[in-house]
Order: C-alpha cells, then structure tokens, then sequence
C-alpha cells in the first residue's frame, strides 16, 4: 500500500521515479480504509531531502499512512523556501487538537549546545509532551534520540573526543525484539555526530531496553517497554550519497574533518560509496509502523491517549 502525501509534494516525482508507490490526497480520499496518521516533525536545514528519505522509507508497507509535516513556529529554515514550508507544512499549533498514530522527529544540526539552549527547545518539549496524550508511539531519531531521553528520562549526552562520522556494525542484543524481526545478525548504518548518550545512564532505567548497538558507534536502538517510544542514534534514512554531500560540503568550507569511517571504497572519496544499509533501514521503518503502531494502535483514533 502507497503513502499518502499532500499533492504536489516534490518527493512525489522522485519516488515515482524510482519505482515507489505514493498516492496523492484526491486518490486516497476515495478509498475505504483507515490509514495511519503519521506526523513528520522535520527539524533538518534540507527539509526537501529528509522529507524525500522518510517518505520511501514509509512507503514500503502493506499499510496507508496519511502523512502530516511539521515545522516549528520559534525557528525559520534557511534552507527551504519559505512557499514550500506555507505549501505543504503546518506546526504544532495547527494540530495540537488531533491525535496521531505515529509521531517521527527527526535529528537536527544542534547537537553541541545544551538542549536548553536550541532556540526551539520549548517548543520541543511541548511538542512531546502534547504526544503523551495525542500520539500512539513515538520514533526518534539522532539527536532527536538524545532529547527524547533527555526529556522523558533525565538521561544527559555527552560531548564525544572526535566526530562518529561514517557507516558503521551493529549486532542485536534483543534478538527476538519485533523491531528487530527479519534483521540480519550484524546490520549497518550510518551515523554522524558529535555527541552520545552512554549505556550506563540508559541501563540504570528499568523503563528502557537496549536492543542493539555497535562496537565502535555505541548504543543504537533503544525502546521503551511500553512500545510508546523508539530511539535511533543514527541516520539509517540517509542516502547513498548523504554522508559524502555532508564530507564534501565541509571540506569547501575548510573545516577539518575525517573521511567518513567505512564509506568510500578503500576510503578514496574520489569513489562512488555502497548503500550497505538500505534493507536494514526499510525494515527499522516498516516494523515500527506495523508492530509499534498498527498492531496496537486504536482502530478508532480518538481513544489514544484514552486507553
């Protein structure tokens, strides 16, 4: 089944384009189906690309989700047209009266201030309080991950030595946990940030389960035990070429960076990098959407929260 998503979205021609079922709101309307609300809350500077990425990743289900945008109103993108963000994004404001089946908030390039610091961090933690309430489940991702934890839990982040920038291992730890159903016994997935939380401040909460991590990139899948929330520390929606976009935009800048760990073939940037982490990243997305939310959501959408 096809994602619904606002018509004229540019993301639509791109996924047709590569063979990816997406349906417009005309089509959808009349079919007689209750889909999954799914609200985006995307606090990347390229909303276009991560709406693109999130967008193929919902998209390959048997299950209709009817997809809603959100920005935040304290901070204005610099990156994105403002029609594109008038067109096709509304904000919590707009929609603190519905209720939503699944909520994904995105990571953000704010990973080196306090959390109190970022500009729209109120906002934010309005937003997830407003989700105890108004969401069915809850999926973090990067440092979204970190603020979730911060703010549900207390668990604090740490300023790492260097940059964990590159693809990188990680093997389950709860092997039968239904996120984790059909993975491979070691999987990949990028990661790129300054910043971690540690095992150590996550294990003293009985409320959480680590579900896998990586040798060298550290926790990965954390989730509550109630299935009301997924972190994610790294970016497994990324694209082939995101990693080298991110390398290569700073290398002009004169910033020093590393070549991303694991990436280029024989780390020569000069080479087209493998998407080892694709079917990892399709079945993280889709196993969130049918075990988190549809099993076990409301048929009718109005008793979450309720019951």
């Amino acid at each position: 089944m096809p994602i619904k998503i606002p018509t004229g979205l540019p993301a639509a021609d791109v996924l047709v384009n590569e063979n990816i079922f997406v349906m417009d709101e005309f089509r959808a309307s009349h079919q007689d189906i209750r889909p999954l609300k799914i609200a985006v809350l995307n606090l990347m500077p390229t909303k276009i690309t991560t709406e693109t990425q999130l967008i193929r990743l919902l998209s390959n289900t048997p299950l209709q989700v009817d997809l809603t945008l959100l920005q935040t109103v304290s901070h204005t993108p610099k990156h994105t047209a403002p029609e594109h963000m008038r067109l096709f994004y509304k904000n919590f404001f707009d929609v603190r009266s519905e209720k939503f089946d699944g909520l994904i908030i995105t990571g953000a390039p704010v990973e080196n201030l306090p959390f109190e610091e970022v500009d729209y961090w109120q906002e934010l933690c309005c937003v997830m309080e407003w989700a105890e309430t108004n969401v069915f489940t809850t999926f973090f991702i990067c440092w979204a991950a970190q603020a979730g934890l911060y703010y549900h839990y207390g668990i604090p982040k740490y300023q790492r030595e260097s940059k964990l920038f590159g693809v990188f291992s990680h093997f389950a730890e709860i092997p039968t946990h239904p996120v984790l159903r059909g993975f491979d016994e070691i999987f990949y997935a990028p990661h790129s940030r300054h910043t971690e939380v540690r095992r150590e401040d996550i294990e003293k909460n009985e409320a959480l389960d680590i579900v896998a991590s990586s040798e060298k990139a550290g926790v990965y899948i954390v989730a509550s035990k109630d299935g009301r929330r997924l972190f994610i520390t790294g970016h497994s929606e990324y694209d082939r070429d995101t990693l080298a976009d991110e390398y290569f935009r700073d290398k002009k800048k004169g910033l020093d960076i590393a070549v991303p760990e694991n990436y280029f073939p024989d780390d020569d940037p000069s080479r087209q990098p493998l998407n080892l982490w694709r079917g990892h990243a399709h079945l993280l997305f889709s196993n969130w959407l049918n075990y988190f939310v549809y099993q076990n959501t409301p048929y009718d959408i109005k008793n979450i929260g309720k019951i």
